[in-house]
C-alpha cells in the first residue's frame, strides 16, 4: 500500500482527523503495517506495552485472563486502537488481543504516539473521549452482571 492510501485511512479515523497531513504522512512511516491470520495473537495480557495498533481491516476480539480462562469482553473493528491503554498507563498490557479472521493494522511505536498526544491537544482529548465511552460500556455491563446474580 503506499503511503499517501495509509494517510487516507489514517484521516478517517476520528482519533486522528485533527493531524495535519504531514504529520501522519510521518507517523505512517513510522509505524509498521502488519498483517495476522485468524487466531494470532497481536499482544497478551501482562506483556510489556510498546506500542498501540490500529485496525485498518478485520476484527480484534478483546481477552481478558480469569480464573485460569480467556473471556472475551469486547471486539475492536476498522479504524479504532487497541494496545494504548499500556502506553498511557506505562502499565502491562490489560489484555490479549487476538485476530477474529485476516487482520490488518498499523503498529505505532509508543514514542511516536505520545509525540503525537504531545503535539496534537485535540487528538489527546479525542483519546480521552474514547477512554472515557470505553469505561462507561464497562461499568454499564458491570452493573448488568452484578444484577444478575
Amino acid at each position: 500500500m503506499l503511503l499517501k492510501d495509509e494517510v487516507g485511512m489514517l484521516q478517517r479515523v476520528p482519533l486522528f482527523s485533527g493531524v495535519e497531513p504531514a504529520k501522519l504522512k510521518l507517523l505512517a512511516f513510522t509505524s509498521d503495517r502488519v498483517s495476522y491470520s485468524d487466531g494470532e495473537i497481536l499482544f497478551r495480557q501482562g506483556e510489556e506495552g510498546d506500542a498501540a495498533y490500529l485496525i485498518l481491516s478485520g476484527t480484534a476480539e478483546i481477552l481478558v485472563d480469569s480464573s485460569g480462562r480467556q473471556i472475551k469482553v469486547a471486539e475492536a473493528q476498522p479504524n479504532s486502537i487497541v494496545g494504548e491503554i499500556a502506553i498511557l498507563c506505562d502499565v502491562s498490557r490489560t489484555a490479549t488481543v487476538r485476530a477474529a479472521g485476516p487482520l490488518e493494522a498499523l503498529r505505532i511505536r509508543k514514542e511516536h504516539f505520545l509525540r503525537l498526544l504531545k503535539e496534537f491537544p485535540e487528538m489527546t482529548i479525542e483519546m480521552l473521549r474514547v477512554l472515557a465511552n470505553r469505561l462507561s460500556q464497562t461499568t454499564t455491563e458491570l452493573i448488568d452482571a452484578r444484577s444478575k446474580n
